[in-house]
């Protein structure tokens, strides 16, 4: 490598050369017919195909190769766009805070690394087309990770860092007609990359857009629109519109009327077809110039309702055409008011967000624009209203589809040194290591990267918040970055949550953020500290099977005003697509690529998937909890509250439902239409309570009584139903609210069970068999248990059912070691026995089956010894005549106390018993502390589909409050189990065999269903994923007998 670029990535206080300055990110036309279809002819795509070399350290990179003379035409190829390590050269890394170098090679903070540090090697031969002939050519880089040099056919025009925001370089002196050179030099790590230190895979190469654009002589730089609103009056704005001239130019403007894009009825609307508001034709001088133009009665900007104005430009040389550009312009004022208070177009609002990382499995972080929109549509259709683009920009697209589908942005800065710091805490380094800290050398650099961010993204209107980036401590450099967003940008707020780490500065941000505090942290500090308004900027740690106890953030967010939301960490599960050893995909994630230091699969924090970006269970949970509208049905005085949590739509922008139902069918339904504005609290009559006793009175056991909220405007997206509330109607005409599981034991069911039919019983010498009405059980005398269950001639059963006390533990439980603290309940599931040792150091049944025959059943009793203590545990079979057989076990701790992760009977049934249908809470999986979102219905599904594709197996499939399920082959044969509100899993593989995976390739071949059926189960968690145990109320403790009946039968 070139000696004076080496120095160039050695030296913290030099981060660019001969770059131009950032500017806004206007796409410019020659004429309006290109502005109309999209297509520029003043840009030149470098996208492609590119000759590449690859080196292991600067040192070895090839001397020279950016002379003509130098021949690259040989060299392998690499597409551009792409990370490196994605195209088969080095290898992808992840790691959350350890720099990718930490205990590699001794640096100290600011220096890079030299033994190990790839570099790539770019060349581009292209040629012209004639309509760039006398114009400027504008080398566009959109993102290049982290540092890099640019030479044209052998001249060098300059360096740059800043891995996330444009860097564009002036080609025209030494552009030739016919071929070119383009040479471009990429170091995977560079000074600056202690600043990019953020939780995500350490990639490096050309990963974002390049291309060159044909700048005329008289040519728009840059575009900077502001809105004024005097007094606060929404009445009216002014804007306040710079447009910055390379030489003096006749401008045409005009202003075309809002309309909100997102409507299927726009669908194919051109803001050509508008009113024009206004227009102005006007001569401008070279450099900036300001323009103001007045609306009244704005049509306003929300992401509830993202109208959007769009401002056409013109810029003439006398009367030749010769660039055209439009910006869209959402009119809205945001604020912090005098109570400290942030408002939208003077409503408060409540951020339901998430984190977003710009992220591929396929491609890394050159993200394609069709998996950014995919992303924008999931999120406004599970109720998502706000993203923070952690820990940096994000590609431009996301942008402009936030401006268009109404999505709030905190734009967070290209800065993360979390490695840095990290040993502070811990009294391994001390603050000499910390950047960028109170060190006057890493300030340009830091306000260079808010200037870059700030000069693309501030016209758009989506952005509500500008952050200084993330865990990078505190420090006077962070808060002069926060004084230069002010000092810029009088509308919008600026965060910066490393400030609860170092409260010297804490001005630096005007909000109060937090990561991961607990509920009961935010209430005590909100107690006494009531200037700033709170966030978590950073909660609900989605890892894995996560998100228990999210509806204790989301409610706090409307009883306490001064909290107003957070984002969700995070959007989708960071892991990589690759051929598993089957051939099939599957996804990879740390430590799979050889990688060290690595945190494995902790960048799978997704509430959707990696792969195909589709949603994972955990969405059920995250939708009811955002949602717009808030109903509570009381069925005894025939109400329905309405808590419309929308600032701006009213609530006749729904449709509502109520719904009577029976085991999932629809006995009664039927729409009504209320009024309410935004944030407004209304009670409404239902008239349902008389219907649903005579339907009661008809259909008995249990009925289903829920109103949802519909969205009764067409979108481009999929909104739909938005809300609901259920309660569910018992004996006596009671109502309960639909997920309460504490009923008197009688159980529902759509079968009869436990009829009085006779039967038989048969004493063997090691077996005793009952038989009935189609079915024969046989139970074993010697091994504890029911080793056989025949039902119209097919067994049912593989092994002897098990008391199970043990799940495959989560991330979470291995963030806050449950394995260990509860490993005698993995010991116990695995070894229950009913045989004790002798005398003779042979083992055999201390617990002989207690059998006894009633006139409906016979009673089969077994009495369990449990590994490691002195519990006592009786299994009970209640075995009926018509083949039903209930199930009935008491544990009773040494201690008087029990605390346990599931207390259940496991069963092992043939594969070919591969459905599942229950009648309880679903449709997705649910856990005690993640029911919010969950409807009490008929549900049905595949058992392979059962466990969840977290990026590692772990417990999931879950289904609460189950009155009834059918486990089925194909031809609806099979078993039936009936309890009172339990819990049922049916997955192809033991808990111990998913504990075992780290891959899902790695389970084992399926050979059967495995059947899980529980009084309970511990709660998942979600607070975070290092420490925070599930929330006590969701624990299985307490004192006493823990007792569990059910039903099974063949069907």
């Amino acid at each position: 490598m070139n000696k004076d670029i080496l120095k160039n990535i050695l030296e913290p206080t030099v981060f660019e050369e001969n770059r131009l300055p950032a500017h806004s990110d206007h796409k410019l036309f020659a004429n309006r017919n290109e502005l109309i279809k999209g297509e520029s002819s003043l840009y030149y795509n470098l996208n492609g195909i590119w000759k590449f070399d690859y080196s292991i350290n600067p040192d070895s990179t090839p001397d020279g190769f950016e002379l003509l003379s130098f021949d690259c035409k040989n060299w392998e190829d690499i597409r551009v766009p792409a990370h490196i390590q994605m195209e088969g050269y080095d290898r992808p890394h992840y790691a959350n805070v350890a720099y990718p170098w930490d205990g590699r090679q001794e640096l100290k903070s600011g220096q890079s690394p030299t033994d190990f540090n790839p570099v790539a090697s770019y060349v581009k031969y292209f040629t012209l087309p004639e309509s760039f002939t006398g114009k400027d050519i504008i080398l566009r880089m959109e993102g290049v990770e982290s540092a890099a040099a640019v030479w044209l056919n052998g001249h060098y025009i300059g360096y740059c860092e800043d891995s996330f925001t444009p860097s564009e370089f002036d080609l025209s002196k030494y552009i030739v007609n016919g071929e070119n050179k383009l040479a471009i030099q990429v170091a995977k790590w560079c000074s600056g990359s202690w600043l990019e230190d953020q939780d995500f895979f350490r990639f490096s190469g050309i990963f974002r857009d390049i291309c060159l654009y044909a700048k005329p002589k008289c040519h728009l730089q840059d575009i900077g629109v502001k809105q004024i609103f005097e007094n606060k009056n929404l009445d009216k704005v002014k804007l306040d519109i710079s447009l910055t001239l390379s030489q003096s130019a006749k401008v045409k403007l005009r202003l075309y009327d809002a309309f909100d894009m997102t409507l299927k009825s726009n669908e194919f609307r051109c803001f050509f077809d508008e009113t024009v508001v206004t227009e102005l034709v006007k001569d401008q001088v070279s450099g900036e110039n300001n323009i103001f133009l007045e609306i009244n009665n704005p049509k306003l900007w929300s992401a509830e309702i993202p109208n959007l104005y769009t401002l056409y430009i013109e810029i003439y040389d006398g009367d030749n055409l010769l660039e055209v550009t439009s910006v869209k312009i959402g009119i809205r004022l945001f604020e912090k008011n005098s109570a400290n208070i942030m408002t939208v177009n003077g409503k408060r609002i409540v951020f339901a967000g998430v984190d977003r990382h710009d992220f591929s499995s396929k491609s890394g972080r050159a993200i394609s624009y069709a998996e950014v929109k995919k992303d924008i549509v999931t999120m406004k259709e599970n109720n998502i209203n706000a993203i923070r683009t952690s820990h940096y920009p994000n590609c431009s697209a996301l942008y402009e589809l936030c401006d268009i589908y109404g999505i709030y942005l905190m734009d967070e800065c290209n800065l993360e040194s979390h490695g840095s710091w990290d040993g502070l805490l811990s009294g391994v380094s001390d603050y000499d290591m910390v950047v960028p800290g109170d060190k006057k050398e890493w300030l340009p650099l830091l306000l260079d990267r808010a200037n870059s961010m700030y000069m693309r993204d501030r016209n758009h209107s989506s952005i509500l918040i500008w952050s200084c980036g993330n865990e990078s401590y505190g420090g006077s450099d962070i808060y002069e970055m926060s004084e230069f967003f002010r000092k810029k940008d009088s509308s919008r707020l600026v965060h910066y949550e490393g400030v609860f780490n170092d409260r010297r500065y804490n001005d630096t941000s005007d909000i109060e953020s937090r990561m991961y505090a607990k509920v009961s942290d935010v209430k005590e500090f909100l107690k006494t500290h009531r200037d700033k308004p709170f966030i978590e900027c950073e909660y609900t740690h989605a890892m894995g099977n996560s998100c228990g106890g999210m509806q204790l953030y989301t409610e706090l967010a409307w009883e306490e005003e001064l909290f107003q939301g957070g984002f969700i960490w995070d959007y989708i599960d960071q892991s990589i697509t690759g051929k598993d050893p089957f051939g099939n995909d599957t996804q990879y994630y740390g430590g799979d690529f050889d990688d060290s230091p690595t945190d494995y699969n902790f960048s799978g924090n997704g509430i959707v998937y990696g792969g195909d970006r589709d949603i994972s269970p955990k969405i059920q949970a995250v939708r009811y909890n955002y949602r717009p509208v808030d109903l509570k049905m009381d069925f005894d005085k025939d109400l329905l509250y309405v808590h419309n949590r929308n600032l701006f739509r009213d609530l006749n922008d729904y449709k509502f439902v109520i719904y009577i139902k029976k085991f999932g069918k629809t006995l009664y339904e039927r729409s009504f239409y209320l009024k309410g504005e935004g944030l407004s609290k209304t009670e409404h009559s239902l008239n349902i309570k008389e219907k649903a006793g005579k339907l009661f009175d008809i259909y008995g056991d249990e009925l289903v009584i829920g109103v949802k909220a519909v969205f009764n405007i067409e979108t481009l997206y999929n909104l739909g139903e938005v809300s609901f509330t259920e309660v569910v109607l018992r004996e006596g005409n009671k109502a309960y609210d639909a997920l309460f599981s504490k009923f008197d034991d009688n159980i529902i069911c759509d079968t009869i069970l436990c009829e009085n039919k006779p039967y038989k019983l048969t004493m063997g010498v090691v077996n005793f068999g009952i038989k009935g009405d189609n079915f024969e059980a046989l139970f074993s005398q010697n091994f504890g248990g029911l080793v056989s269950y025949r039902y119209a001639g097919k067994e049912l059963l593989k092994a002897i059912p098990r008391p199970n006390f043990w799940r495959p533990p989560t991330d979470n439980d291995f963030g806050n070691n449950m394995p260990f603290r509860y490993s005698k309940w993995k010991t116990a599931s695995l070894y229950a026995t009913t045989k004790v040792p002798r005398e003779d150091s042979t083992y055999w049944p201390a617990f002989r089956p207690v059998i006894k025959e009633y006139d409906t059943y016979v009673s089969v009793t077994y009495k369990y010894a449990l590994p490691e203590c002195s519990d006592e545990l009786t299994v009970e079979y209640e075995v009926f005549g018509d083949g039903s057989i209930k199930i009935n076990m008491d544990y009773k701790s040494e201690t008087g106390q029990y605390d346990l992760p599931e207390f259940g009977t496991m069963f092992k049934l043939k594969p070919e018993y591969e459905n599942i249908s229950w009648y309880g809470a679903g449709p997705m999986e649910t856990y005690s502390d993640r029911l919010p979102g969950a409807k009490i219905d008929l549900f049905e599904g595949k058992v392979a589909d059962q466990l969840a594709k977290y990026l590692s197996p772990q417990e999931s499939g879950n289904k609460s409050h189950v009155r009834f399920a059918k486990i089925t082959d194909k031809k609806g044969r099979g078993l039936i189990v009936a309890g009172n509100c339990i819990n049922v899993s049916a997955l192809c593989y033991t808990p111990s065999e998913i504990e075992e995976a780290r891959h899902d390739f790695e389970l084992p071949p399926v050979t059967k269903t495995v059947l899980r059926v529980n009084l309970a189960q511990m709660g998942i968690g979600g607070d975070d994923t290092w420490g925070a145990p599930t929330l006590e109320d969701y624990l299985i403790r307490g004192k006493g007998t823990l007792k569990f009946n059910f039903v099974i039968k063949g069907i």
